[in-house]
């Protein structure tokens, strides 16, 4: 296809497809990388890249200004920083050479210094928290001047979920890989005013059209992608797909791991909207719990329910070595529970250490030292985060009430100066 018919295909399917901007990573980090020992390479070795200047502003503070700095008990993050840093020193493509990164010659040195400190994994917090004191300084990210920044803080989490990799029994609903007829168009190739940005689609014939909807792969067995697991409730495998990834539990009790792989470029379309706007519960009611009862008093009606949502994730299976890993944030990190979050990379570089300090859904003070490894398209704005609560129905509960205001601090390289993006 030469590029002016190419160009009118891409056109077309920007009127009928979700266009999602993303980050991706050109080489995540496995599970078993993140195991192994951290290599830094040499400073000369790393790219020299022109620094971007963040939004908001950033204004230099002391540990002692951080609420709850001396609380905070550090015991399991230096395994989370060792990961970090394996980001941070990993050779990246074109598609993660865009203004969203931490710079890697700012970090060369930290990262270098924390292999020769010599602690294991999970280090005591003492020695940790020595480390960061003599290698970063905190900014605290202001709005404007003198304000700081007081934005959002919700929950996400990794679902947990029974499921048979064959369809038997109660196990019913599938949970697809991605299609081998799938085509993802990077519009930056072409349009360079849209780097970063991406559809999805499929050929007929000659053209490029978008591709299937959840009610069209529903309702074709012969357009079905192929099948990882069967889940047994349907409500439980749609949310799985809205977090992104989950765990499945296998009948012999093994655990698989359901990482994202892939999207069928069709707009997200909230079920309980649907639900609120058909009479069927009031909107403040519309909890995955609730979800989950309705589609248990009318069965008749669930996939017409899951249909009002076209979108579909498609997942790649992988196991799992080490329970305290969670799935690869959008950095290509496996994230760690209660020590990553999602942020807005306009203010906040991803592999960025941070200061959060927020609440509990009950309200007890969320003090503590997170790592910038995840985006999501409703991460919008100064201190705007997504914290990652970990696996399973008691991460899920805290997710699901999490939403409380919060302050950050970025957590930079003392030699580096002002923080700033690659």
């Amino acid at each position: 296809m030469n590029k002016l018919l190419w160009s009118a295909a891409v056109l077309a399917l920007l009127s009928a497809c979700s266009s999602i901007p993303e980050h991706e990573a050109s080489a995540p980090l496995t599970e078993s990388a993140a195991l192994k020992p951290l290599v830094v390479p040499a400073l000369a070795a790393l790219p020299e890249t022109p620094p971007r200047a963040l939004k908001g502003h950033l204004a230099a503070a002391s540990w002692q200004q951080l609420p709850g700095w001396g609380n905070d008990d550090l015991s399991h993050v230096w395994k989370a920083l060792l990961n970090d840093c394996r980001g941070l020193m990993r050779p990246v493509s074109g598609s993660l050479a865009l203004p969203t990164r931490a710079a890697p010659r700012a970090w060369q040195p930290v990262c270098q210094a924390a292999v020769q400190a010599g602690l294991g994994p999970n280090a005591a917090g003492q020695p940790v928290r020595q480390f960061l004191q003599a290698h970063l300084r905190p900014w605290r990210l202001d709005q404007s001047p003198g304000q700081a920044a007081s934005g959002t803080v919700t929950g996400y989490y990794e679902p947990l979920i029974r499921a048979s990799r064959n369809q038997e029994g109660q196990y019913q609903w599938p949970l697809y890989a991605t299609p081998s007829d799938l085509l993802m168009i990077d519009l930056g190739a072409i349009y360079p005013d849209l780097a970063g940005k991406r559809v999805r689609g499929k050929l007929d014939g000659r053209r490029v059209v978008p591709y299937d909807t959840r009610a069209q792969i529903a309702a074709n067995p012969a357009r079905q992608p192929p099948v990882i697991v069967w889940a047994n409730d349907p409500v439980e495998a749609f949310f799985l797909q809205i977090q992104g990834s989950g765990r499945a539990l296998l009948p012999d009790g093994g655990v698989l791991r359901l990482a994202y792989d892939d999207h069928n470029g069709q707009p997200y379309v909230s079920i309980g909207q649907w639900l609120a706007r058909q009479g069927e519960m009031p909107l403040a009611q519309t909890s995955m719990q609730n979800i989950k009862q309705w589609a248990r008093n009318h069965p008749d009606r669930v996939q017409t329910l899951l249909n009002v949502n076209p979108a579909m994730v498609f997942f790649r299976a992988e196991s799992i070595t080490d329970p305290e890993l969670g799935p690869n944030g959008a950095y290509g990190i496996p994230l760690m529970a209660q020590r990553a979050v999602a942020v807005d990379t306009e203010f906040v570089p991803l592999g960025t250490p941070l200061w959060l300090d927020t609440k509990q859904p009950g309200g007890a003070p969320l003090q503590r030292l997170v790592f910038a490894q995840d985006t999501g398209a409703a991460i919008r704005g100064a201190a705007r985060a997504d914290f990652y609560w970990g696996t399973g129905d008691e991460a899920g509960a805290a997710a699901g009430r999490m939403k409380q205001p919060g302050r950050m601090w970025l957590l930079w390289p003392t030699a580096a100066g002002t923080p700033s993006a690659r």
